[in-house]
């Protein structure tokens, strides 16, 4: 058994009176009789967490962590004084530390198993005599440094000994006395350690120069004599640089404990020395951390904000739902044994490598206390309106510590709305203002320069403070961010930013809820330009750390001090416990919620247009450019024919035609249309409708544009008697332009494809996550049959591949924008979808959406004209193997997810923000995105569709704004209209919504803070972005947005008038829009109508002119002799056509004479 390192801050690393002893917390070791109850005690003198433990044996000191550590004790077992002796007695057999620095691993056969790190010993000795010769103002002019470690002990606490001695030699060594001179190195210590240490004599001398002299203690020496050794070196030293009274220096702040500390402190007092405090120089030394010493707190970082995220939250959220009475030093206890089992934090770290930084902190109803040596109480867990929860966690990975705070608010009113606000400033200023050359005080001054700002009536509530440095030491004495530290800020520094408003008051009866505070922390590494946030994954967003908590058994003025705080100062909600009181009240704090959107989303807006300008245009109108398609480059190349008939030249991809009796060349990409046609002659007709630049789909590209003036030939046609000969050219034509085409656009695509990173194979790193039988969509081409493939995760992303060579993907982890998890619930398929930030090539398709799926079952029926029994054995023998298959499938991907999220939330991916979103089915709804009904479904980001091709993938946070359409009386569908951000992007239509989803839809919009508006009309939604884009100052002056404001339309005619406007018919666009453009802005109800318009596009692009197709229904017209009849028709396909508006019945539409 070894001893815990032990790290000390200034006056102990605590806030606190001299000498006082705080009571932390009591909590029950066992049951029964033998049980015994500790109680933890802050010991300011020393710096050191005390606990005594009180039950049927007396009192009697323990160690916080010593109950954790001591083996081989029964849970009723009595901790008395007498098994921490033993504990000390068997720890003196081992010279050092369990934990190791910088992940130094024993060797096998090494003394006592450990090994110090020469080549980190040789480095750091390097440093530390560096800054001692460089910053002798700091080291106090010292001629020697002592630096003298107390003995063995269980208790949490922060030397700066010890820090010492971990960053130098990678372990503690309690007991111990270090000197350091100009050439030599003095240990003082027991024979085992000296032994240990033997082996930096030869590293000491090839880094600096100087000698390592042991002086062994014997066991039951008292030490004087090798301390009478040691200070006349010193002398000899000091004499040699022509000094008479040596300096020596020593941390002042330390109590010297044990014999062998007391005795040396003695006689350094009485050796005639000039006794200086080395505080400062060893804070200067420990502050800049190297590589590693960064990993060691990034690790701790990682379990800090998994404990965070993975424990506390969810523990506070259950407390909080089920009504439960759970006191705050349970929820402590919980929040350490995740921190000393990182597995039950989801955080995959060793347990050997990890401890508290100090016991977690919850406290909440009224009682607040915001100094580092604050406690949990045994008060239970108060969670009522407008009450507030502060959470501290800190976590140690190697000795190194890392620490978060965050303030939950419930029903906060608008104090604390505001408070939060400011703080969350505040704190982000101090955190942005981490930066190297800024002194400490300029952090602070960032933070306070905001709230006197913001809020100057909260400036007397601020901490005095923005917190302190943190490494080995939970709290670096020399860096507090303060108002008086003028420290110079360095990269690679790493802070605990620690702000707060203390003993703010509600005016309220409740004791509970009438004084409140606020606390953020955060850990943080200072770059070289900007600052990391260690913790930023444990989110501080109010949306994230507000929740609504209603009473059913309010008081009458509840509701009403609730409305104005929506109203004033409007707080989202992360999570609703419980429904409100009616549905009046509801959608009262709805409506009131959205006008506060609005003005923030109008505001946005403006700034957003502001900051484009002019820039912003329609990239619609964009010239495309296409390749030069050369089929010869030289007469010389185009082969000779005998007969003068249509020729196909495959390698070449040329179509050669007889023209005024000489084969010209035409490439076949050139060629729109090719048809053949036969008359009652038996004469065979072939055309051939060529692209010409200029007309409907078909507009200028570069090419055309280099040769401006040229006359283009728009058609040919040809007569031939040999019908098998022109249905040969025809299929040979359409055969080759396909190819043509195909490969072009696959060319097009790759060439805007951007370049992605290599697949790191894991090899010998780990062993990849795979998961096997998987189809993919996009499927890949070919002709073959398809086959599953193997998903397997590796270093930096996933790779998909079948046992086909060319069948394989690669997904880079940073290419994934969103991950999605959909369990087959009533699908028929489990899936994972990665949505992608650019394009990839799946086979020869280009696209941003990956599909891995899995068929929980056979899509297939048997047909049988017999009725089967529902008790048939046969048939519930066959259910019940697709239930379990189904749920053996969801395990299998629920367990591939779950080690993803475990890779993911390693600290080398905490910039991609990655982790797989399943969706809410409950707050699904049916609509129509593209052109087929579907399940929409939405997640914590993302509004999705992942079953029906073409995949739905809309990000909330790129919307602007979302239109509910055709809302009305009577109506059983309605439409959405979601409005991106980038106005450039054409709107997204989903029609035929069930009228019965509409509540649903406008609550989930408002809690995830969509302003959305509602209009009884389709709108022209492209006319309404491209006024936008041209104008938008005139955009802004009109109000923003608010003119879809349906309220104000009915209040205000012209409003009315005006909002109305921009509405047109889909039908009545330019042609000159491309079918895929007007699918996004057409309603569904408008898609008879376009059918019949794509009838007419098809027989265009088939050559028939609008004359010709006049002259065929003339002709059939008179054939059957309806000429009546024929007209209405004629005049109601016209009004389709033009999309003016739908043909009322026959009978009432009025007949026009032919004769005027």
């Amino acid at each position: 058994m070894c001893s815990y390192p032990h790290i000390h801050g200034d006056g102990g690393g605590r806030e606190g009176g001299e000498g006082e002893e705080r009571r932390r917390r009591p909590s029950v070791l066992g049951r029964g009789d033998g049980d015994v109850r500790l109680q933890w005690h802050w010991r300011k003198g020393d710096g050191v967490w005390l606990s005594t433990a009180a039950g049927r044996g007396g009192l009697g000191w323990l160690s916080s962590s010593g109950r954790r550590r001591v083996r081989g004790r029964g849970r009723g077992d009595r901790a008395d004084a007498s098994s921490t002796e033993r504990l000390t007695r068997r720890e003196e057999k081992v010279p050092m530390a369990d934990q190791r620095n910088g992940g130094n691993q024993p060797a096998n056969g090494a003394k006592g198993g450990y090994k110090i790190n020469l080549e980190k010993f040789r480095t750091r000795l390097r440093i530390l005599y560096s800054s001692w010769r460089e910053n002798s103002e700091l080291w106090g002019s010292s001629d020697a440094v002592a630096v003298a470690a107390p003995p063995p002990s269980e208790d949490l606490r922060y030397l700066k000994s010890s820090a010492l001695q971990i960053w130098l030699l990678g372990y503690e060594f309690p007991d111990t006395i270090m000197c350091f001179t100009k050439k030599q190195i003095h240990f003082l210590c027991s024979p085992k350690k000296a032994n240990l240490l033997e082996e930096v004599r030869r590293a000491a001398r090839e880094a600096v120069g100087v000698d390592v002299v042991m002086h062994v203690k014997p066991k039951n020496d008292d030490g004087t004599a090798l301390m009478d050794s040691v200070f006349q070196a010193i002398r000899a030293q000091s004499r040699a640089d022509g000094k008479d009274a040596p300096i020596v220096g020593q941390i002042a702040k330390e109590a010297p404990e044990g014999n062998l500390l007391e005795t040396w402190v003695e006689k350094l007092k009485g050796a005639g020395f000039e006794l200086v405090d080395v505080t400062n120089g060893l804070s200067d030394l420990l502050a800049v951390k190297d590589a590693d010493e960064l990993i060691n707190v990034k690790k701790a970082a990682y379990l800090t904000f998994s404990v965070m995220n993975n424990v506390v939250v969810p523990k506070l959220e259950s407390v909080i739902d089920d009504e439960k009475k759970v006191s705050h030093s349970v929820l402590m206890d919980e929040a350490e044994k995740a921190i000393l089992d990182p597995g039950k934090a989801k955080a995959k770290l060793k347990a050997d490598n990890v401890d508290i930084c100090y016991p977690p902190i919850f406290q909440s109803g009224g009682e607040f206390d915001l100094r580092p040596s604050a406690a949990s109480n045994d008060e239970n867990l108060y969670y009522d309106s407008a009450s507030v929860i502060i959470c501290a966690v800190g976590s140690r990975y190697n000795s190194y510590c890392s620490n978060v705070a965050r303030t939950y608010l419930i029903d906060a009113n608008p104090l604390q709305s505001k408070a939060y606000s400011v703080l969350l400033k505040a704190h982000e200023a101090a955190i942005g203002a981490l930066k190297p050359g800024n002194s400490a005080s300029a952090v602070y001054q960032s933070a306070l320069s905001v709230v006197q700002n913001e809020a100057p009536e909260l400036v007397p509530n601020l901490t005095k403070n923005a917190g302190t440095g943190i490494g080995l030491e939970f709290r670096e004495s020399g860096l507090i961010l303060n108002a008086k530290n003028d420290r110079v800020i360095k990269a690679r520094m790493v802070f605990n930013v620690a702000l707060g408003f203390q003993n703010l008051q509600n005016e309220a009866d409740n004791p509970k809820i009438r004084n409140f505070s606020l606390l953020l922390a955060d850990t943080v590494i200072v770059g070289d330009q900007q600052p990391e946030v260690l913790t930023s994954k444990c989110s501080k967003a109010i949306k994230d750390v507000a929740y609504s908590f209603n009473e059913d058994d309010e008081e009458e003025d509840k509701p009403k001090a609730k409305s104005e705080a929506s109203g004033t100062e409007a707080l989202m909600s992360k999570t609703t416990l419980r429904s409100d009181n009616g549905e009046i009240s509801k959608e009262e704090l709805r409506r009131q919620h959205q006008a506060e959107l609005a003005r923030q989303k109008n505001e946005e807006t403006a700034r957003r247009l502001a900051g484009a300008g002019s820039s912003a245009a329609d990239s619609r109108s964009a010239a495309r450019a296409s390749t030069d398609l050369v089929a010869y480059k030289n007469v010389n190349d185009i082969p000779q024919v005998r007969d003068l008939m249509i020729q196909i030249d495959q390698k070449n991809e040329a179509v050669l035609l007889p023209i005024y009796g000489s084969m010209v060349p035409f490439h076949v990409a050139t060629v729109r249309t090719v048809s053949s046609q036969q008359d009652t002659n038996r004469n065979c007709y072939i055309r051939i409708i060529f692209n010409v630049p200029g007309t409907p789909f078909n507009p200028h590209d570069a090419n055309t544009l280099k040769f401006q003036g040229t006359i283009y030939l728009k058609e040919v046609s040809f007569r031939s008697k040999d019908p098998r000969h022109i249905s040969e050219v025809v299929q040979q034509i359409k055969t080759l332009r396909r190819q043509v085409m195909a490969r072009e656009s696959e060319r097009a695509e790759r060439a805007t494809l951007v370049s992605q990173e290599k697949l790191q194979l894991a090899g010998n790193r780990f062993k990849p996550i795979k998961l096997h039988d998987l189809w993919i969509r996009p499927v890949f081409g070919g002709r073959g049959r398809k086959q599953p493939g193997s998903l397997e995760a590796h270093v930096n992303g996933f790779r998909y591949a079948t046992n086909r060579a060319d069948e394989r993907v690669d997904v880079m982890f940073a290419n994934i924008k969103h991950a999605f998890f959909q369990p087959a619930e009533k699908e028929m398929i489990t899936l994972l979808h990665f949505h992608l930030h650019n394009h990839i090539m799946v086979g020869n398709k280009k696209t941003k959406d990956v599909q891995f799926y899995v068929e929980v079952m056979d899509v297939v029926q048997t047909l049988g004209g017999a009725k089967r029994s529902a008790y048939d054995p046969d048939e519930i023998e066959e259910e019940q193997r697709e239930r379990d298959r189904k749920n053996k499938i969801n395990m299998d991907f629920q367990s591939f997810v779950n080690r993803v999220n475990d890779l993911w939330s390693q600290p080398q991916f905490s910039g991609l923000d990655l982790e797989f979103d399943q969706p809410l089915r409950e707050l699904g709804f049916h609509g129509v995105p593209y052109k087929a009904t579907a399940f929409i479904v939405p997640t914590s980001s993302c509004l999705v569709e992942l079953i029906e091709t073409p995949f739905l993938v809309v990000t909330l946070s790129e919307i602007e704004i979302v239109n509910l359409e055709r809302v009305g009386l009577g109506q059983k569908n309605f439409d959405m209209t979601i409005v991106f951000k980038d106005f450039k992007r054409d709107v997204l239509r989903i029609d035929s919504i069930p009228s019965t989803s509409l509540d649903g839809i406008k609550e989930w919009l408002d809690t995830t803070d969509i302003k959305y508006y509602e209009s009884r009309l389709n709108l022209n939604w492209r006319q309404i972005l491209k006024t936008i884009t041209d104008d938008p100052q005139s955009f802004i002056d009109d109000g923003g947005w608010e003119f879809l404001n349906l309220e104000a339309s009915d209040s205000d005619s012209d409003n009315s008038e005006e909002s109305d406007q921009g509405y047109e018919p889909s039908d009545a666009e330019p042609e000159s829009e491309s079918e895929d453009d007007e699918s996004d802005s057409a309603s569904l109800v408008e898609s008879e109508d376009e059918e019949d318009e794509s009838e007419e596009d098809s027989e265009e692009e088939k050559g028939k002119t609008w004359e010709e197709l006049e002259r065929e229904a003339s002709n059939a017209d008179r054939e059957k002799g309806a000429d009546s009849d024929s007209e209405e028709e004629r005049n109601r396909r016209k009004m389709k056509a033009y999309g003016k508006s739908r043909a009322p019945p026959s009978g009432s539409m009025p007949k026009r004479s032919k004769f005027r």
